[in-house]
């Protein structure tokens, strides 16, 4: 039986959606192709159909999870984005959460094209927040991003130290906690008394 061409673009974004959660949870040395697509209900055979490597899979899997981040990130202002980002829930909701924090190191050692779509997902989420981020009227050109590089920075950071400790560890929470606190700390007290 033939695949509609709809068909075959809905089992394509399946595999993007399932290989973004898997490589999330587990690096993109952690899974192969055969557990990839068996998790998304095809067969082996059927990747090269979709992808020309698992490194195309990689790129598109990262901008599928960065753009969703980036969708949730939209609606918040800055100290509510560290408040959600910067909890147990999001450290423990590895294939749900930040694509940054759970693939930043990982990308690093991949293609130039996988690099690619990192650097695009920063640069969205920093014009997205640093947009938001409260200046004002006598702030230089750019201080809101350059704010915003600094606060990125340090919460993928936090995350990545928290994920480092055993799940049952205080210092996991001793990080976030004292993370959000001295970021949240940092900004202009006009934004983070509106929360």
């Amino acid at each position: 039986m033939r695949v509609t061409k709809a068909q075959a673009q809905a089992n394509r974004e399946h595999i993007v959606e399932t290989a973004s959660e898997m490589f999330r949870e587990r690096g993109f040395d952690g899974v192969g192709v055969a557990d990839l697509m068996a998790a998304a209900g095809f067969t082996h055979g059927g990747f090269y159909k979709h992808f020309g490597s698992k490194a195309d899979l990689m790129a598109e899997a990262s901008a599928c999870s960065l753009a969703k981040s980036l969708d949730a990130a939209q609606a918040l202002d800055v100290p509510g984005f560290l408040n959600v980002y910067l909890t147990r829930e999001h450290r423990d909701g590895r294939g749900c959460g930040c694509t940054l924090a759970a693939l930043g190191g990982d990308a690093a050692r991949q293609s130039d094209e996988v690099k690619a779509t990192f650097a695009e997902g920063i640069e969205h989420t920093l014009q997205t927040l640093g947009d938001k981020y409260p200046t004002g009227p006598d702030a230089e050109a750019g201080e809101g991003r350059r704010k915003m590089i600094d606060l990125l920075a340090r919460a993928v950071g936090a995350i990545i130290l928290s994920r480092a400790c055993p799940d049952d560890s205080a210092l996991a929470d001793e990080i976030l906690e004292v993370c959000r606190a001295q970021m949240l700390a940092s900004l202009p007290a006009d934004d983070v008394d509106a929360q």
